[in-house]
């Protein structure tokens, strides 16, 4: 199939979701509860099976000093071996298989998965069960792990990008949870030992704080009895404790000091929370935003290769949106920047914008959830948004979307900003941030 081909398929798709308004992938989605434990099911034709358990929290769930704690815990289930196979042995089998295990960790919850396909589900489904209810803590294994993850965090310190994301969110969080980075840094990374991370696993892997997602050509029947065999008798333990949602209402900046040849900026605000009526026209707003800042802070004006304006999907409790640039002329991109955010305050987005972007959004949401990985993971965080459903209804909030919407969100959650420069100080001056202006008459 050659690309013209492959685009008016995927057009005509997107067509005829926007047409009849056709929920994308929503067949087959149920919510059971098994023996205390939340499942979602997805049937699915594919006999790729994408199975993920995720852990309510995130940063909620630890203090400061051990941001990274769930991070490398997960790790070491999933990496070090389990009671009844070493490292090695678990390892083999798996590779055998074909089947892959992973994890991550976010803000608001972190997530271990396993990726097999039909014929070697038991297989599968056998080892990814006793990875989660018996993992050994091996010490020697949990020194490697250690050790891998302290010298990959020293590599992010030094990264600009990576130095600039975390220097935000600890500036413009300072105190609340969004300061803790969910991978950790080398110092409390480093910190950690093995009788520490099995304890904090233990205390949080239980039916309180997990769900399970399973997208696959696997009959309901039989994932309730795997599961009802197995991650059923987890563990009740306790809920995940998050802290009230914290909004940006006044605007500061953070100048931090770097020999580097290019400076880095960004800008955090408050967003809408993204399972709200207004939660998808804000990812849509910025989208658009993001295409305005490339247009006129790259093409138009040549002051960066990559800027960028998105939301941060993966904070829940404190959602946030993000302005940001790489560049040699800091004073004049944060002008252009806020100018920018003005005129979509003063005079609102034009018409064409939002038809264009709405046919963007859904070829980019069909073309993401083609695996049934994807299916998993959207699902999951839909879940952890609060409302799993919007996974069936995201096509059609977004045709509903308007542009009196997306004027209305972006003008009440772009009224201060709070400003991280990582860089030459003497390439800029704290009178050089400038904040977003009010206007009376507004475009909604």
């Amino acid at each position: 199939m050659n690309n013209r081909t492959s685009f008016l398929v995927i057009a005509a798709a997107v067509f005829c979701l926007v047409i009849f308004k056709v929920p994308a992938f929503a067949d087959g989605i149920k919510e059971i509860n098994v023996d205390g434990l939340r499942v979602i099911i997805k049937q699915s034709p594919k006999d790729v099976i994408s199975a993920r358990l995720f852990v309510i929290g995130g940063t909620a769930n630890y203090p400061l000093d051990k941001q990274g704690i769930e991070s490398m815990a997960l790790n070491v289930a999933l990496n070090a071996g389990t009671i009844t196979k070493n490292k090695n042995v678990f390892k083999t089998e798996a590779e055998k298989i074909g089947t892959n295990f992973d994890y991550s960790a976010s803000l608001d919850y972190s997530q271990m998965s396993m990726t097999c396909i039909k014929p070697f589900w038991e297989q599968s489904w056998s080892l990814f069960a006793d990875a989660i209810m018996n993992p050994s803590f091996d010490a020697n294994e949990f020194a490697l792990i250690q050790e891998q993850m302290v010298s990959n965090a020293k590599q992010q310190e030094e990264n600009p990008d990576a130095a600039l994301q975390r220097l935000a969110d600890g500036f413009a969080f300072k105190g609340k949870n969004y300061e803790k980075d969910p991978d950790g840094t080398s110092e409390s990374l480093s910190k950690l030992d093995v009788s520490v991370a099995k304890a904090y696993y233990k205390n949080t892997i239980g039916k309180a704080r997990c769900f399970l997602v399973v997208v696959g050509n696997i009959p309901e029947a039989e994932i309730i009895a795997k599961v009802k065999a197995t991650l059923s008798k987890l563990p009740g333990g306790t809920s995940a404790k998050p802290e009230p949602r914290y909004v940006i209402t006044k605007g500061s900046e953070n100048i931090v000091e770097r020999d580097i040849a290019t400076n880095y900026l960004c800008g955090i605000m408050s967003s809408a929370q993204l399972n709200t009526p207004d939660g998808i026209p804000m990812m849509m707003a910025m989208a658009i935003m993001y295409d305005r800042f490339f247009v006129e802070l790259r093409t138009k004006r040549s002051l960066s290769y990559a800027p960028a304006a998105f939301i941060n999907t993966n904070a829940i409790t404190s959602p946030y949106s993000q302005i940001y640039i790489s560049t040699d002329s800091p004073k004049k991109s944060i002008q252009v920047m806020v100018d920018l955010l003005n005129d979509i305050k003063r005079d609102g987005f034009k018409p064409e914008e939002l038809v264009n972007k709405k046919e963007g959004f859904l070829t980019r949401y069909l073309m993401g959830l083609e695996t049934s990985a994807a299916q998993s993971m959207a699902l999951g965080t839909w879940m952890v948004r609060g409302n799993w459903k919007m996974y069936e209804e995201y096509v059609e909030r977004v045709n509903n979307t308007t542009l009196k919407d997306l004027n209305r969100v972006m003008d009440q959650n772009t009224n201060a900003i709070i400003w991280t420069y990582l860089g030459k100080k003497a390439d800029i001056s704290p009178a050089d941030f400038k904040q977003t202006e009010v206007f009376k008459n507004k475009p909604y």
